[in-house]
């Protein structure tokens, strides 16, 4: 989930705590517990500050090993050896407890995602996401704003939230129940189908869609339950010339490889460079696909200027990274 609505859970979290009649409602475990839930809801995403070495080392590591099973523990031990410094009269068992759930819940929440987390590491590096709920879902942060508020004017914070929990859970069932019927209705469309992956919007009836066949991939949406197909592409096994040798060497296309499970390539040759390009088909935006990897090789294959991430006009790529033109 994205960074406010990992706030506002923490916040919650914080009030839910407050059923636990060891933390109460006004004491220091309450003080601690809090802190413990907000902090802890924020702890796994501090590899976010890999955005400021490269886009290439935040592709790669992102939601990896900051969300695995020994980083969970490694937080809530850290986070509440931290909270016990400031707020020694806290009860230290329960002060864990609820960061430790906090914790998890981040880790839980993030697998809904299409971006999903390597959440089983150490056993295995495998990418989990089930591709249900985007990364910032309004109802989802709205429903945690407006429980605050209800918080605010008096209620009792720990049946308010934990009735907004239960509402929560029928939402997610139901984001299951329309990505299960978009699958069975692509299966009618699209015969011999490998692989679908649906990412969800931020809108409630819309999805994107990339089908993988043995021969073709299929980009498409759902629109209101509506299957609406947008290209069709050959699928071609990526050739491993002496030129895309080179290039996969890059770190921006590594990094690319690494993380996007269904894409296109294409390789231009010019007078005095090669261009390789990888274009993600997951996220087709008014006719253009934003999240794409880049390099530039001279005559010897020298990687001269290379890219990966989001960007949403060819003039706009060139320009920020003073690409050769074409």
């Amino acid at each position: 989930m994205d960074t406010g609505t990992h706030v506002v859970m923490g916040i919650a979290l914080g009030g839910l705590a407050t059923l636990d009649p060891v933390v109460g409602i006004d004491n220091p475990t309450a003080t601690a517990v809090m802190f413990g839930t907000i902090i802890g809801s924020q702890a796994p995403d501090l590899d976010t500050i890999l955005k400021l070495r490269n886009n290439a080392k935040y592709i790669r590591n992102h939601r990896g090993i900051t969300h695995s099973i020994p980083a969970i523990f490694i937080w809530s031990f850290l986070i509440t050896g931290m909270l016990t410094i400031f707020i020694p009269e806290s009860n230290l068992l329960h002060l864990y407890l609820w960061t430790l759930f906090a914790i998890v819940l981040h880790v839980f929440v993030d697998i809904f995602n299409a971006y999903g987390t390597q959440a089983l590491r150490p056993f295995t590096k495998k990418w989990i996401a089930l591709g249900i709920i985007n990364t910032f879902d309004p109802f989802i942060f709205i429903m945690h704003v407006i429980g605050i508020v209800i918080w605010i004017f008096g209620a009792h914070p720990g049946y308010t939230f934990l009735s907004i929990y239960i509402i929560l859970i029928g939402y997610y069932l139901i984001r299951f129940a329309m990505k299960r019927n978009i699958v069975r209705r692509l299966h009618k469309i699209i015969p011999d189908i490998e692989q679908v992956i649906i990412s969800p919007t931020m809108r409630f009836r819309q999805w994107h869609i990339a089908i993988m066949t043995d021969i073709t991939f299929h980009v498409a949406r759902s629109v209101n339950e509506e299957i609406i197909l947008l290209d069709e592409f050959e699928r071609v096994p990526v050739p491993q010339t002496e030129v895309i040798k080179a290039a996969e060497e890059d770190d921006n296309i590594s990094a690319f490889l690494s993380f996007s499970p269904v894409y296109r390539w294409e390789v231009d040759e010019f007078s005095d460079h090669y261009e390789v390009r990888f274009i993600d088909l997951r996220y087709r935006s008014k006719g253009y696909y934003p999240f794409v990897a880049i390099v530039q090789l001279d005559t010897d294959l020298n990687i001269v200027s290379s890219y990966t991430g989001w960007i949403f006009s060819e003039e706009k790529l060139r320009k920020k990274l003073e690409l050769i033109p074409e």
